[in-house]
């Protein structure tokens, strides 16, 4: 039987990559740090079927336990300070996770199971102030963020690690995913959340930072699939995993009160603009400059043509049937709320 460990398993995407890795008949291990309350996060639902080993990406000895104990043949690193907001408020620990954490782990696997497969999240943030649209594996990086530059440092020690050890290394270049699973500080989630308490009447209105910002937007269940298929591949490479779409996040809550029924007409401009419900004549989005980033990522916009032909992966679930999922389940969660 195939045996994996996945860091950050109780997150969206180690959630979705768990259910799939069962499904295919891995014995899953789990990497989770302890807490004074048991949080099984988005994997409560598989807590009976993944074996939780203790651990953090800080700290080596915690790795090298986790790898013995696991004996994994393929290790998914997940983990990471993921808010990009959050990382202006801690780049250091942001460093930390997301850039000595990848060496930790790296240096645990050649010390214990130099043949285990090895998979790095890397991310769209790395072009920050992209070089070139559409961006490709070739695209010259540029972040623009602590959490970014914490990422690429990430993305060059594997590549660093494939080519000085010999190791199995692989990094997906994976653009915005979201999913029903997704934190509420994200600006998706809490769009939809927003969206779906509005139409309830448990909310007054929505404020949001950079309505113009354009991403790339899949859905993690299609994107799990391709970090699987990476290690499966006779060679370990670089996938950039891509919608080849982009919207802007005014697009994206258009989108999200389409589906509860309530037309958007945008008034204003810059930190001025306005969502009025077009029926009410009511104010339902602002922009607040609070939200907005120190230096902003205004477009990403991710070619995945490389991923289709090496990798076989495609996405199957559309922006719509992301943003229809993402309301619906919000919409339950709204009612049980109302309900109270």
């Amino acid at each position: 039987m195939t045996s994996a460990l996945i860091t950050g398993v109780t997150g969206q995407d180690g959630s979705y990559l768990a259910e799939l890795l069962l499904s295919k008949g891995y014995e899953v291990f789990g990497l989770w740090r302890r807490k004074s309350v048991v949080s099984y996060g988005n994997v409560a639902h598989l807590k009976d079927r993944i074996s939780f080993v203790y651990g953090d990406m800080t700290d080596l000895a915690s790795l090298l336990a986790a790898m013995r104990l696991s004996q994994a043949d393929e290790v998914y690193n997940l983990a990471a300070q993921s808010f990009v907001t959050t990382s202006w408020e801690q780049p250091l620990a942001t460093a930390d996770i997301d850039a000595i954490g990848v060496t930790n782990m790296l240096e645990a696997i050649r010390a214990v199971r130099p043949d285990a497969r090895f998979y790095q999240a890397s991310t769209s943030e790395m072009f920050g102030l992209v070089q070139e649209t559409p961006q490709t594996e070739t695209t010259p990086f540029y972040p623009r963020s602590p959490y970014g530059v914490a990422k690429l440092y990430g993305h060059w020690i594997t590549k660093n690690y494939r080519e000085s050890y010999g190791l199995y290394g692989c990094s997906g270049i994976l653009f915005n995913h979201e999913s029903e699973r997704r934190g509420l500080e994200f600006v998706t989630r809490k769009i939809t959340h927003a969206v779906a308490r509005i139409s309830l009447g448990l909310q007054g209105d929505l404020k949001l930072g950079n309505l113009d910002a354009k991403r790339d937007w899949g859905h993690s269940e299609d994107y799990v699939r391709a970090m699987w298929l990476m290690l499966q591949q006779p060679k370990p490479d670089d996938f950039v995993i891509a919608s080849g779409e982009t919207r802007t996040v005014r697009d994206f809550a258009q989108a999200a009160f389409a589906q509860v029924g309530i037309t958007i007409d945008w008034q204003g401009e810059g930190v001025n603009e306005k969502g009025i419900d077009a029926a009410t004549g009511k104010c339902l989005v602002s922009v607040d400059p609070q939200f907005f980033r120190p230096a902003e990522v205004e477009i990403l916009l991710g070619n995945p043509a490389k991923a289709e032909s090496v990798l076989g992966w495609n996405r199957q679930i559309s922006f719509d049937q992301m943003v229809q999922r993402m309301v619906a389940t919000d919409l339950s969660l709204a009612k049980a709320e109302q309900q109270k």
